[in-house]
């Protein structure tokens, strides 16, 4: 059974699914569309063109479908997209996509935004992700499944960030940091590969060895990346997992591969230590 509080503001033309639970003073517009079993648990904001998939909990002062912090914005319909169970906490933000960002901000299943974490306009967002408090996404970034943001970090525009990579707390991101790897610093390098992460999933030791050994001929043997992508493609021909981190590089983007740091005679440091 659907319950709206007195106090909340459902706008003519919002579409409210069953058992839906709408708090004390939440305000939905007239374009929203709110799934099954969603709780807004009081004090949300969800504006313009905006779906929320079935199960999604939102916290007060959520603000959900404001237009784009950009100049270009031109008052055009365009939309945000939030898939099913998410865990949207306490002032989260996330914009709608803007007309030349191809009108569309996509937010995937089962993610946990914690507390004031952002979303930027025409954003991609996997499932299954995780945003620490405070988090925080340019426009235009691409974040895959499994990815874990740290506390304060910040992607830079066009960004992408591959499948099961985790970035450290207190990190600005400006490369493309490939799938499964582990980034840090004020301006992020690859520090090794998520192995907490891999071992969460699932992943069996030698897929992560697999994995482990990649990074390193990608990122610590001699010759230049290009040599370097060649033979790893090579030796890891018809791996599933490593092929994840090659098809990541191979597809390019608008930034330059985040890589490691480099040592003091010019090569790239080892990766995190063993399994």
């Amino acid at each position: 059974m659907t319950a709206i509080d007195p106090t909340a503001r459902i706008a003519p033309g919002a579409a409210i699914g069953q058992d839906v639970s709408v708090g004390p003073y939440c305000v939905v517009g007239p374009h929203a569309v709110i799934g099954d079993k969603c709780r807004l648990v009081a004090q949300v904001h969800v504006a313009g063109h905006t779906t929320i998939g079935a199960g999604t909990v939102i916290y007060p002062f959520a603000s959900l479908g404001t237009p784009p912090q950009s100049v270009k914005y031109r008052g055009g319909p365009t939309r945000l997209v939030i898939g099913a169970n998410g865990d949207i906490r306490e002032g989260v933000t996330m914009n709608l996509g803007s007309e030349d960002g191809g009108g569309l901000t996509e937010v995937g299943t089962g993610c946990f935004f914690m507390v004031g974490s952002h979303v930027a306009h025409d954003c991609r967002v996997g499932n299954n992700v995780t945003f620490a408090n405070n988090a925080t996404l340019g426009g235009h970034v691409i974040i895959g499944d499994h990815v874990f943001l740290g506390g304060l970090s910040a992607v830079h525009q066009f960004v992408r960030v591959g499948e099961g990579a985790m970035i450290g707390g207190v990190s600005g991101v400006r490369g493309d940091v490939i799938p499964f790897a582990h980034a840090v610093g004020e301006y992020a390098y690859l520090n090794g590969i998520n192995i907490v992460g891999m071992k969460r999933r699932g992943y069996k030791r030698e897929e992560m060895h697999r994995v482990r050994r990649a990074y390193r001929a990608l990122f610590s043997a001699g010759g230049t990346f290009r040599e370097r992508l060649a033979a790893v493609k090579k030796e890891f021909s018809g791996d599933p997992v490593v092929g994840k981190m090659i098809s990541f590089i191979d597809e390019g983007g608008a930034r330059a591969l985040t890589h490691p740091p480099l040592r003091h005679g010019g090569t790239a440091a080892e990766p995190e230590a063993a399994l």
